[in-house]
């Protein structure tokens, strides 16, 4: 259950995208907000005017939490919603992990670009280094989002859950659980999807007796796909087990591409994923399948990224896909 989010800002329009995400999770869901901006050692003589740009912004998140509350009919509870800006000096990315730290922070939601674009805030800069770093959950949100996808276009939402059969996927199902019961499992879909790369089957491969090489291509490359939907089917059962809505997809190709093309043909408000899988580190790595997919979605993306130490689990002879 999430309770406490960090808001980052660097003082630019485009850090200030997550605004509407928190605006959301604030009213809705009585979620905590701490507004974070990280001034630079060399701004102290601006403390003043950084403190007051982050406390403003508080501000305001709290006034307009609050009449969304009132416009939804939303009973606060504690007197109203908990917004505080807090100041830091230091470098973004340490500064961010460790207020997420002192705050017990339960997830961190932030923009992709911050104060200057692509080359402050670009993923392989502070989002990276906090996504690397962090062992709670980044919601991370790019500017540019389609209007049928913002969060605060309720009431239904699309969660789209990529994964790949491993145990280091499969962590991000308890945050699927938790995240589909605070906005309200009747009010989400979970799209659980499974990409399988089809075999290789060579031209001068010999066929099964009584079938055309045609044939026999399409019967290899529909067992990945049978044990693709018999694994989503297990995790599915799960989750219907917990109240919620799911459906599957299964899609045959490169995993990056196929996610990719599926969120922006079907409007998705959040994806959900490890930033490891199969293979731990060198297949769904933050900087592979995630890192490809960040970069070429407007969807929001959610990472959980698995504690060190976490096993992959034993791959078998059919875990193709």
């Amino acid at each position: 259950m999430y309770k406490r989010v960090l808001v980052p800002l660097d003082g630019s329009e485009l850090a200030e995208v997550v605004f509407s995400y928190a605006r959301e999770l604030a009213a809705r869901l009585g979620l905590d907000l701490v507004l974070l901006h990280v001034a630079s050692p060399h701004e102290r003589d601006l403390i003043p005017l950084h403190r007051a740009y982050v406390e403003r912004a508080a501000g305001i998140l709290r006034r307009e939490s609050e009449q969304l509350q009132k416009k939804v009919g939303i009973q606060s509870k504690g007197g109203g919603v908990a917004a505080e800006g807090e100041l830091a000096v230091g470098h973004a990315a340490e500064e961010i992990l460790s207020c997420a730290q002192k705050h017990n922070i339960d997830l961190i939601l932030m923009a992709t670009h911050g104060r200057s674009g692509i080359k402050r805030w670009a993923l392989g800069s502070v989002a990276d280094k906090v996504l690397r770093a962090s062992k709670i959950p980044v919601w991370l949100v790019r500017a540019g989002l389609r209007e049928e996808i913002v969060h605060d276009k309720w009431p239904t939402r699309t969660m789209l859950v990529p994964l790949d059969g491993s145990e280091l996927a499969e962590m991000v199902i308890p945050h699927v659980e938790a995240l589909a019961k605070q906005l309200g499992p009747e009010l989400v879909d979970v799209v659980l999807l499974r990409v399988c790369e089809p075999p290789v089957v060579p031209s001068d491969y010999p066929p099964t007796a009584g079938l055309t090489w045609e044939e026999h291509e399409a019967q290899e490359m529909g067992r990945p796909v049978t044990v693709c939907e018999e694994y989503l089917a297990g995790v599915q059962k799960r989750l219907q087990g917990a109240g919620l809505r799911t459906r599957l997809v299964v899609l045959k190709g490169k995993a990056a591409d196929e996610i990719t093309d599926y969120t922006n043909k079907n409007p998705v408000n959040l994806i959900v994923m490890s930033t490891h899988g199969r293979s731990g580190i060198s297949r769904w790595a933050y900087g592979s399948v995630a890192d490809r997919v960040l970069l070429a979605v407007s969807s929001p993306v959610f990472l959980i990224r698995p504690p060190l130490g976490a096993k992959t689990s034993s791959e078998s002879a059919d875990s193709k896909c």
